[in-house]
């Protein structure tokens, strides 16, 4: 077969299980238009129309459907047949992409991959950081991270990090106009820094433990964002009192640009965990990194 063919094939295929090009180019690594290039070429060669596509959408033709209905077997056994190679290695090789949230990614992850690189020099690694919920299947991810409640029942799951402990945070200079709140009741006096979930679009409901005590509530989102990075800077910036992973304000409390408030009263959160589909036949690459990431 025309090895270009095989290729376009490949990616019109992608395309379809992606939903869009600016999807299938992310996963495939190349830019949209090298893959609608791609595809125009693919539809001259074959003479036919295999997608019909709007600004909005795109959806496979008739002519398209029937030929991926032939092709995605063929396609199944071609990858298949790549892993049974994969695994005969005598040193692992490949791609592993990972979605994980950013605190994770940071803190858990980035200080492995360097001995990680040292001992798999031939296995490269696509982190792709995502605070929402992503599914791995369908966006072709070999795992995902996240904190161990949030899993599926049917995923495999791999602790990576200890339990992360939170802390309730704010600038001197907010600090310096006020008292620092003692008690979560001290809350409604205070502006509150909150974070968005970027899947669910739900604002984080504050949690506090004392004494095997615990309380939920919603506080006053005198400022909102859906990124924590951008949530630690604004009360660096003396907006207000925010919550942040202790990890994630551990430096700026060690110099003072942000002190503790309400101690004793910070929840912690559930260990991180890699997950992956437990039906995956996971590659000598992937059980590699799995095991550099494992405590």
């Amino acid at each position: 077969m025309d090895r270009d063919l095989w290729s376009g094939l490949a990616v019109f295929e992608t395309i379809v299980e992606a939903g869009s090009f600016a999807r299938a180019a992310t996963r495939l690594g190349v830019s949209a238009s090298a893959l609608s290039h791609a595809m125009r070429s693919l539809e001259t060669k074959l003479g036919v129309r295999l997608l019909d596509r709007t600004t909005r959408s795109l959806a496979p033709t008739p002519a398209g459907e029937e030929l991926l209905a032939r092709l995605r077997p063929a396609i199944a056994s071609v990858t298949s047949a790549l892993e049974g190679l994969d695994r005969a290695r005598d040193r692992p090789a490949g791609r592993i992409r990972v979605s994980a949230h950013r605190v994770a990614a940071v803190y858990a992850i980035l200080p492995r991959l360097a001995d990680f690189a040292r001992a798999f020099p031939d296995v490269a690694v696509e982190l792709v950081v995502d605070d929402g919920f992503v599914d791995i299947v369908a966006d072709r991810f070999d795992c995902g991270v996240r904190h161990a409640q949030t899993l599926q029942a049917d995923m495999i799951s791999v602790r990576i990090s200890a339990a992360v402990p939170l802390v309730f945070v704010a600038a001197p200079a907010y600090l310096a106009e006020r008292a620092a709140p003692v008690d979560p009741d001290d809350l409604a006096h205070h502006r509150c820094l909150c974070y968005r979930y970027t899947s669910s679009g739900v604002v984080h409901r504050w949690t506090f433990e004392r004494d095997g005590r615990t309380l939920e509530r919603s506080v006053r989102g005198d400022f909102i964002t859906n990124d924590i990075d951008v949530m630690r800077d604004a009360a660096l910036a003396g907006l207000g009192v925010t919550c942040l992973p202790l990890p994630h304000a551990a430096l700026q409390l060690e110099d003072g640009t942000l002190v503790e408030v309400l101690a004793g009263w910070a929840p912690t959160l559930a260990p991180n965990h890699l997950y992956y589909p437990n039906k995956r036949q996971p590659t000598a690459a992937f059980r590699a990194f799995v095991a550099a990431m494992r405590v």
